[in-house]
């Protein structure tokens, strides 16, 4: 292989977004007495909020939305599925998410040993569109930051992936040139089109084995085949 770069993306590519956000919300579940507000059980809760989540990530993605309104709506959205208008409750719920789901450090299986293998012949790096402070927290609580030499994020750039932007200005800062480097991430659209129209090679990270139209340069299904790989 010709590659001297790999840059990944984070969000469930190593770290285990579900999880870590489902243990966030079952705390908040419970430390806010949800089931005593009607809330009948912290399924219903999760499948609310996941439901206004993605459709509002979708929205800032387009940048349609802020990250102010992302934050403040989400849970003020779910809330009112189940006729709870409480303004006050929803920021307070929000607050307790960006404090806690950071902190989570569950991360997809071969993580560490992946990136302790790659890590010794490739300069690794991050390209995501997660918000600045919050993703700095995941690597560190995770003890991913050390594996990285530059962690992008769309929000320090000013462009979310696809965008053609993001891409290019990890390139120069990582001093990497496209022929050299490889895209490694889980959400196709993203990580792997974004990439794939700069003319970088990609890996589609796919566990959950979805069918795509278009194909991505390698796809895996586990974090392990990099190892047989690279």
């Amino acid at each position: 292989m010709h590659y001297k770069h790999i840059f990944f993306d984070l969000d469930r590519t190593l770290w285990d977004f579900e999880s870590n956000s489902r243990e966030a919300l079952h705390e908040i579940y419970n430390d806010f007495k949800l089931k005593d507000r009607g809330i009948s059980s912290f399924e219903a809760f999760l499948k609310s909020y996941q439901h206004h989540n993605e459709t509002l990530w979708e929205l800032y993605r387009k940048e349609i939305i802020t990250k102010e309104y992302l934050r403040s709506s989400r849970f003020q959205l779910c809330l009112a599925d189940f006729d709870i208008n409480d303004r006050n409750l929803a920021v307070k719920m929000g607050e307790k998410y960006i404090q806690e789901s950071p902190l989570k450090t569950n991360l997809f299986p071969y993580t560490f040993e992946v990136l302790h293998y790659l890590s010794k012949k490739y300069k690794l790096h991050i390209i995501t569109n997660g918000f600045e402070e919050v993703q700095h927290i995941k690597l560190k609580y995770s003890k991913l930051k050390r594996f990285f030499n530059h962690v992008i994020t769309s929000e320090l750039v000013g462009a979310k992936k696809p965008n053609p932007k993001i891409f290019k200005l990890a390139l120069e800062k990582a001093g990497a040139s496209v022929q050299e480097s490889l895209m490694i991430g889980d959400d196709f659209p993203v990580d792997i089109l974004g990439a794939k129209n700069i003319g970088m090679d990609q890996v589609f990270f796919n566990p959950n084995k979805y069918l795509t139209k278009q194909k991505a340069t390698i796809q895996i299904s586990c974090l392990s085949e990099l190892k047989e790989l690279l």
